[in-house]
């Protein structure tokens, strides 16, 4: 059984938009000029193993490969590999693409793919298993010859199509061609150096199969690239491109309509009227699988930030954290705070989608309810806490923050709210630091187990499970379910096990769900981009009318 999706069409008209189709290749032109793009976050690394975050994606993309790709509404394609098979569950046979090269030069091949897997394990810079979760979830990776690799799993892997997707492929020139040997542990029997994060910031490992090479990365400016005229697909129309971190709305809008830049990511939703109004600009939107939610510490008691650090942690009990939730009017969320640009969310993924429960209404809200919750987990006084936010990566996440701060403070609690840059706030939230977060997640397959064993399931490194439950929720019987879930390769036996394991967490709620966004671009009138469901901004996407 296919995944299920919802129905984006109806959901961009209830929102007022038109998702803008991209031109067909024969109405095309190459431009040959300079596509300038403005990010609305700021990549943190060149090196494509480093962090999984959209706007790493969004840089990574433009450079990288991977064994299979996915189109803009997240089903998978062949990519380095033209097909696959599965000759039992737990054992994988890809067949690799003929002609491709390197940046480099160097001819892609099977060994490529060993060296590159190798190389997510001897990363120390990754950022909470980003991409070694997956490849520590194989028992052998084996290059049978240049174009036939067989990856033998731990256990079933049903994502592991959309799994293999997430790990860009690297030239195994980079440590000089040295013979690997997946069996022999983490550094695959090679005792010399790998890769470093500088290497790939400089330039000189950002070495890709992509539609664009690397010309310059500069943290926190201007990113250039050049058009890969060798590239085996089909051919960029922009001879160079430069990505611009720019992460205030305002900023940016200025910035397009100076002329300055070309298109631009996430524009306020408070410009849009505007932007709409104006012939010299077209938008393009985009539903997204990404959501935005609260993460609680479910698990340390004293926790830092609740109650000023002493005595019990309220947010463990289940009914408390139910009260946090109920305490929110996602509806109006939506039209007074994001302007109509975000679907409230019903659960952990949109409706439709595999694992979720069918027919489910908005969330409640129920601020009666939910004191009475609190009354009846013995805090009728409510407690204190402070709460931990983004300014700068999410659509209006300040404004959303401030928002959400002052419902809670309606049933009793006391929250005191602190946002910061998302370069502070991610490498807080990665050593647990927070005890109340809003976090944003997009799924990169149309089902809610990938956000389940990242995000909700209990930590098991070695499983490569749970690596972003950072408020240590664990719950044996949704650890089952979504253990379960993960070794059954039957699509519907797998979605029913999921919506079982929906139910459990919207119970307990460890991780309250808010909206889902809704990505919109704005650009200069004469281009054309589709838009993408995982909030990526492709060049190779955008296309010139005629």
């Amino acid at each position: 059984m296919p995944a299920r999706r919802p129905n984006f069409p109806a959901m961009l008209a209830a929102l007022g938009l038109a998702a803008l189709a991209p031109l067909p290749a024969a109405q095309a032109q190459n431009s040959g000029g300079t596509l300038r793009v403005a990010l609305s976050g700021e990549p943190t690394s060149a090196d494509p193993h480093n962090y999984s975050m959209t706007t790493n994606t969004t840089l990574q993309n433009h450079i990288f490969e991977a064994l299979t790709d996915v189109d803009a509404d997240l089903s998978v394609k062949p990519g380095l590999a033209t097909s696959w098979e599965r000759t039992d569950d737990l054992t994988w046979v890809f067949h690799l693409r003929d002609g491709v090269t390197f940046h480099n030069g160097d001819a892609f091949g099977a060994p490529d793919v060993l060296f590159s897997f190798c190389r997510t394990l001897n990363n120390p810079g990754e950022v909470v298993s980003s991409f070694s979760r997956y490849v520590r979830r194989f028992a052998n990776v084996e290059a049978l010859d240049e174009r036939t690799l067989r990856i033998t799993t731990k256990a079933p892997e049903p994502l592991m199509l959309t799994d293999v997707n997430r790990v860009a492929i690297l030239p195994r020139g980079l440590i000089g061609g040295a013979k690997l040997d997946f069996s022999k542990g983490d550094t695959c029997g090679h005792a010399g150096e790998w890769p470093t994060a500088a290497q790939f910031a400089n330039a000189t490992a950002a070495i890709g199969t992509g539609p664009f090479k690397l010309k310059s990365f500069t943290p926190g400016g201007a990113i250039l690239l050049d058009r890969n005229d060798a590239y085996w697909g089909q051919k960029p129309a922009w001879a160079h491109v430069r990505l611009l971190p720019i992460t205030a709305a305002g900023p940016r809008m200025a910035a397009l309509l100076a002329g300055d830049q070309d298109v631009i990511e996430s524009p306020a939703t408070g410009d849009l009227a505007q932007l709409r109004a104006n012939p010299a600009f077209t938008l393009a939107a985009k539903p997204t699988t990404r959501l935005i939610f609260i993460q609680l510490d479910a698990d340390r008691s004293p926790s830092p930030f609740v109650n000023g650090g002493k005595g019990e942690n309220p947010l463990r009990d289940a009914r408390v954290r139910q009260a946090l939730s109920m305490a929110l009017d996602r509806k109006a969320i939506e039209s007074r705070v994001m302007d109509g640009v975000a679907t409230p969310a019903t659960q952990y993924l949109p409706n439709g989608m595999t694992g979720t429960i069918a027919d489910l209404p908005v969330l409640p809200y129920d601020p009666a309810r939910a004191k009475a919750l609190l009354a009846e987990a013995g805090y009728k006084d409510g407690f204190s806490m402070t709460f931990h936010a983004t300014n700068n990566r999410y659509i209006n996440d300040a404004r959303l923050a401030q928002v959400l701060t002052q419902f809670w403070n309606r049933i009793g609690v006391k929250v005191e709210l602190d946002v910061m840059p998302s370069s502070v706030f991610f490498g807080r939230r990665g050593k647990k630091d927070f005890s109340v977060s809003m976090g944003g997640w997009s799924a990169d397959a149309a089902e809610t187990l990938m956000f389940f064993r990242n995000w909700l399931v209990s930590m098991d490194r070695a499983q490569g499970v749970g690596t972003s439950n950072y408020g240590g929720y664990s719950s044996p019987r949704f650890d089952e379910l979504t253990h379960k879930a993960m070794a059954t390769m039957d699509d519907a036996e797998r979605d029913a096990v999921l919506r079982q394991a929906s139910q459990v967490a919207l119970d307990e709620m460890p991780v309250i769900p808010i909206q889902f966004e809704n990505a919109v671009w704005a650009m200069k009138k004469g281009l054309a981009y589709g838009g993408r469901v995982d909030q990526t901004t492709a060049a190779a996407e955008i296309r010139p009318a005629e």
